[in-house]
């Protein structure tokens, strides 16, 4: 029986082959002994390639796969147009007060919050150089006095001896006593100018109200430029405020507000009471202000959050402002139609609100895509579930 042998040397065995061909040879080279690994790593190789192919074929098919859009459903609906701004809270009647003569302020009698009648003395300038012109007034209607009494007697004599003086000394001595009567109305007169400048000196509140401001300080030089102080009658506050024109012509007397003071939650409700008939150039504002309903209690200047309501109606379609958007074929919306996204032209009152009312180009029960930022007219989509 031939032997058997094992050999692990390619060139050996082609050699012993040549030499014998007896030779059984049970040949297991390196070559052979590692195919069972290099199956493996194929198999390891080819998981690896079937795997990302599923999975590039799973992202073809999420990307081709229709956007979900989040849209709604145009109805009906009460809607209340407001226009919203601040304003602020003012007497409805007030006053600066500033003296009409200038002079050092050397006394203030009143306080902020202090309520005053009419008449009452609020301060007093330095009057010491009024009061000198004041004297001097009454000495030069004292000395005309005496001079009018003189020409008074002396035309009198002279009437008396009319006999025996001649006509024009009679006239010379009547146009005497005239002169002295003009002199003495001339100083009259001054004098009363300078009693009158004297009384400016004394600051005097000119009706009922209350202190609400004092600007003044003792020791300031003060005049008919520099206000002392205001004066407001509290029992009738308003708030004040400014429109922007674009809103201006839909602004009307009588128009209600509901308004909130600042630092409360409590509304409190108002009408237009005024609105100017100018808008402000440098500005651009319409001004306009507002009565109170009810009589309220708050310091004046405090901001006042404003809601004017412009329109009311029971029913109207309206749509986020989100919605809208303006391109080469006008203003409109993209509503979806049998899963198609599609452009539709609308026109809304543009309005500074996050919802706009629809006057054309929607219906009831019409799909608009809220948000239409990466959607293209004619793509087909899918509808968020509410």
């Amino acid at each position: 029986m031939a032997a058997t042998h094992k050999i692990f040397d390619g060139d050996s065995v082609a050699r012993l082959s040549s030499q014998n061909p007896a030779f059984i040879l049970d040949i297991r080279t390196p070559a052979t002994e590692g195919l069972p690994t290099q199956r493996i790593w194929l198999w390891i190789i080819a998981s690896v390639i079937g795997l990302m192919l599923g999975a590039f074929a799973y992202l073809e098919l999420w990307m081709t796969k229709p956007p979900i859009v989040a849209v709604e459903i145009i109805q009906d609906a009460p809607v209340t147009r407001i226009l919203a701004l601040n304003g602020r809270l003012a007497a409805f009647d007030s006053v600066d007060i500033q003296p009409v003569v200038t002079g050092t302020l050397i006394a203030i009698t009143v306080s902020e919050g202090e309520v005053v009648t009419a008449g009452q003395i609020l301060a007093q300038l330095d009057a010491t150089a009024q009061s000198a012109i004041v004297r001097q007034a009454v000495a030069g209607v004292e000395a005309a006095l005496v001079t009018q009494a003189q020409a008074n007697e002396n035309y009198e004599r002279a009437l008396s001896l009319s006999s025996n003086i001649t006509r024009s000394v009679l006239e010379t001595k009547a146009h005497l006593a005239q002169t002295a009567a003009q002199e003495v109305a001339r100083q009259t007169a001054a004098l009363d100018h300078a009693q009158v400048a004297l009384d400016n000196h004394t600051i005097r509140a000119p009706r009922n109200g209350t202190i609400v401001v004092l600007h003044a300080s003792l020791g300031q030089l003060s005049g008919p430029t520099v206000p002392l102080l205001t004066l407001a009658d509290l029992d009738g506050l308003i708030v004040e405020a400014t429109v922007d024109e674009a809103y201006a012509t839909q602004i009307e007397v009588g128009q209600p507000a509901v308004l909130r003071l600042t630092g409360e939650a409590k509304k409190l409700h108002g009408h237009i009471s005024f609105v100017s008939s100018v808008v402000n150039e440098a500005t651009g504002g319409l001004a306009v202000q507002i009565d109170f309903d009810a009589p309220i209690i708050a310091p004046i200047g405090l901001t006042v959050s404003t809601n004017i309501i412009v329109e009311q109606s029971d029913a109207a379609l309206t749509l986020p402002r989100t919605a809208l958007q303006s391109g080469a074929d006008g203003t409109g919306v993209i509503v979806v139609r049998h899963g198609i996204a599609m452009f539709q032209p609308v026109s809304v009152i543009n309005w500074p609100a996050a919802r706009l009312i629809v006057t054309a180009g929607l219906i009831e029960g019409d799909a608009v895509i809220i948000d239409p930022t990466g959607i293209d007219v004619g793509q087909t989509v899918l509808l968020a579930q509410p």
